[in-house]
């Protein structure tokens, strides 16, 4: 029987470039030498019933950053992380109860810099064994999963705009049923499924 993460593990070994939250927005000027905080987000992805799912989460709708909105388990590098795979191995154990310990790193995406400032490594894994999801309830309001399918056809993704700030805003979007998945989550994965398609 092959290995149905040979096209991810594939996927992953091919360069590209780094994304950022501006893609879209090739008038925002960012400013020279600014200093990004580092972190990192676990794509964790598992076997359901015969297909490859991404676990995503809904972050609580009281959180003063993002609420509401779908994100991947993670979050800034603290000083006790040996570097940003232990900080998104970390958050995913504290934010859905994914042992560490049942998580096979598969490889790493380049870099997302946010409008918040952070540049985000995206770390990809194989969640190896079937475990009990746990909700942060302080922090997701919700975890779900996404078959690895939809999310790895470019044309599920459009561009949808909103203001921020006093500007239009572009961004990715791919919904799946209720999730309305955007912003830099959906670029990351749309990164990732131009990776597949290459």
């Amino acid at each position: 029987m092959s290995d149905p993460l040979i096209p991810l593990k594939r996927a992953l070994a091919r360069e590209s470039g780094e994304s950022s939250d501006f893609d879209l927005n090739p008038d925002v000027v960012l400013p020279a030498g600014r200093k990004l905080r580092p972190a990192g987000v676990l794509v964790p992805i598992e076997m359901q019933q015969g297909e490859l799912r991404v676990i995503l989460t809904k972050r609580a709708s009281h959180l003063k950053h993002h609420p509401g909105q779908i994100a991947f388990p993670g979050g800034k590098k603290d000083e006790g992380d040996v570097d940003v795979t232990a900080a998104a191995l970390r958050e995913a154990r504290e934010e859905i109860g994914l042992p560490s310990d049942i998580v096979e790193v598969l490889g790493t995406l380049p870099c997302h810099e946010t409008v918040t400032g952070f540049s985000v490594t995206p770390v990809v894994a194989h969640v190896t064994s079937r475990f009990v999801v746990t909700p942060e309830p302080g922090e997701v309001d919700e975890v779900f999963s996404v078959p690895l399918s939809h999310l790895v056809q470019s044309g599920r993704y459009s561009i949808q705009s909103r203001r921020w700030r006093g500007q239009r805003r572009h961004y990715f979007t791919v919904p799946f049923g209720p999730y309305y998945i955007w912003g830099a989550t959906a670029r990351i994965l749309r990164g990732l499924a131009e990776r597949m398609e290459a």
